[in-house]
């Protein structure tokens, strides 16, 4: 069977067509893909309309929202409304720096930012997103490309998104910079933090664990496999564990793992999360048509995070995942 959308140019609109596969329907929206689970909406690409690409909400079995709401929509009474670019479930990099020596912000959401914008999606029969993705530079230039793949699953132990990303030195060389602020990410509700944000005013319940046994706040900036946050989301206890897989640069990845919500994997980091002297130890140099690939898995499950039950997931996909994007 043909593949029912083609890469488009985003100035028209992506037709209005559903593909079913195992309960899983992936519906093209406006500047969005919905993708439901039976009847109910597990989550939504968000391609259009933001600085940077971003899945949200995501949702639990019984709808309950297992992202911040903030900055998707607006913040509630009582809610954080801190970090404006901690999109739900992302990724970023801040310090990008081009052929010519400038820096470039793909991280942040200010004035000095740029913007990660796509021109051209495809949707799959087997559950997936094909997404072309621009880092262009607050003047208008495109500096490097990515493309994104992702896909959704759900069986009796939670639901799952496995995330690629292969970003493309397409313009010039780049160095991705050693900074704390880049990878794939994700922020919690503020009611899971192990420590809430000051702007939060909620009572919070919440749990981190990696893969290295450590846990709460020792898991920022420690190296581990997999991370796992947990904790209560509207009186449930619900949790949410990364994978990063073998095969990505610099395996087992660094974690910007903060009590406050955010979780990234970080490999370029590692001056601040190693204390290194060198301010460049964590740079990833790519020449002009280089490329660099990660694979994530996003668990979503019910219940604290066990290291057990986690780790026997991470060895399930990582045993199925292909050898190649």
């Amino acid at each position: 069977m043909k593949r029912l959308l083609r890469f488009l140019c985003l100035a028209s609109a992506l037709p209005s067509i559903s593909l079913l596969a195992d309960g899983i329907t992936l519906t093209p929206a406006d500047g969005r893909i919905d993708v439901k689970i039976g009847d109910d909406l597990f989550t939504s690409y968000h391609f259009r309309g933001v600085p940077k690409p971003a899945l949200y909400p995501v949702r639990w079995i019984d709808g309950t929202g297992m992202t911040r709401r903030f900055p998707m929509e607006k913040a509630l009474p009582g809610e954080s409304d801190d970090h404006v670019h901690h999109r739900s479930v992302f990724w970023g990099h801040r310090h990008v720096k081009s052929a010519d020596g400038t820096v470039h912000d793909f991280w942040g959401e200010n004035t000095n930012s740029g913007k990660q914008v796509t021109y051209g999606i495809e949707v799959t029969k087997d559950n997936r997103i094909y997404s072309k993705t621009k880092w262009v530079s607050k003047t208008g230039k495109t500096i490097a490309t990515d493309f994104r793949k992702i896909g959704f699953a759900t069986n009796k132990a939670g639901r799952f998104i496995d995330y690629a990303i292969t970003i493309k030195a397409s313009e010039g060389d780049i160095v991705l910079q050693d900074d704390k602020d880049a990878g794939m990410g994700f922020r919690v509700p503020d009611t899971m933090c192990v420590s809430p944000h000051g702007t939060a005013k909620v009572e919070a319940e919440g749990y981190m664990l990696n893969s290295g046994g450590h846990t709460g706040g020792d898991c920022w900036g420690k190296r581990a496999k997999w991370i796992s946050y947990s904790g209560k989301v509207k009186g449930k206890l619900l949790g949410i564990a990364m994978f990063d897989h073998p095969e990505n640069p610099r395996h087992p990845t660094n974690w910007h793992a903060r009590s406050y919500g955010l979780c990234s994997a970080n490999i370029f980091g590692k001056r601040h999360f190693e204390r290194l002297p060198d301010k460049t130890a964590g740079n990833y140099i790519l020449k002009k048509g280089q490329s660099l690939t990660f694979r994530y898995r996003l668990y979503w499950h019910a219940g604290k995070g066990e290291a057990k039950k986690i780790e026997a997931q991470y060895r399930e996909w990582v045993a199925a995942a292909p050898k190649k994007p």
